[in-house]
């Protein structure tokens, strides 16, 4: 007899989950330690973290693209729909080392939505077939689990969290080279000395390695719903 969720309610393939439910826990760790340690130490220059994203801008001929402030700690992004650039308070205001890496890191954003960076554009092809896929494909895995009659439904519901997981592997590329080129704008306008270079990677690499996580979280969900649909 097949159990949906394994015998008794528990699922044996849970256990391929466990390496990257304590990865994404290190990682989430990891960038609130990094970013709270960096944001209380100020950058020789002074500048702040819009001051560093409007000079950038307008180096880049960017000049249309405005700086808002936006909501909460770490809600830092840039949006390619509006060609806004959006910066916590935190970040906006501050002038620490860790302000000004995530201001750059965000035009970094922005200079590849102007360049027509690849991975980008396609991330932005994709996002839209991935945000439904990552709300509605657990609707239809469990509907194909509970209902033999709707088996099928599985397979649409494994299909739609795979464009997800693919979402996140495309994700990767973006988020590196946006921060490799946030250092780069960070050192050679004088932003920040060599000493606190150091201190911007250990930020930008922590940022980095939440998108790691959620990339290896998703691959590993994904290959247990595999072995699931398989074993039914």
């Amino acid at each position: 007899m097949f159990y949906p969720f394994g015998f008794w309610g528990f699922d044996p393939t849970i256990i391929i989950l466990i390496p990257t439910i304590l990865l994404t826990l290190y990682a989430q760790g990891k960038v609130k330690s990094s970013f709270s340690k960096y944001l209380r130490v100020n950058t020789r220059k002074g500048y702040t973290g819009a001051q560093v994203a409007r000079i950038l801008l307008d180096d880049h001929q960017l000049k249309d693209v405005p700086i808002e402030v936006s909501q909460g700690q770490l809600s830092d992004h840039y949006d390619p729909t509006q060609r806004v650039l959006r910066l916590s308070g935190e970040v906006y205001q501050g002038n620490s080392i860790a302000a000004v890496s995530v201001a750059a890191h965000e035009v970094g954003h922005a200079i590849q939505h102007d360049e027509g960076y690849v991975p980008l554009n396609l991330r932005n092809l994709v996002f839209p077939i991935a945000r439904f896929g990552s709300s509605a494909a657990w609707f239809f895995i469990i509907i194909g689990l509970i209902l033999p009659a709707f088996a099928g439904l599985m397979d649409v519901g494994i299909l739609l969290f795979a464009a997800a997981v693919l979402f996140q592997i495309i994700t990767l590329p973006v988020e590196f080279n946006a921060s490799n080129r946030a250092l780069h704008l960070l050192d050679t306008n004088g932003f920040i000395t060599t000493e606190e270079t150091i201190g911007a990677k250990k930020v930008l690499n922590a940022a980095a390695l939440t998108y790691v996580a959620a990339m290896a979280a998703g691959i590993a969900q994904l290959l247990r719903l595999l072995l699931i649909r398989n074993r039914r």
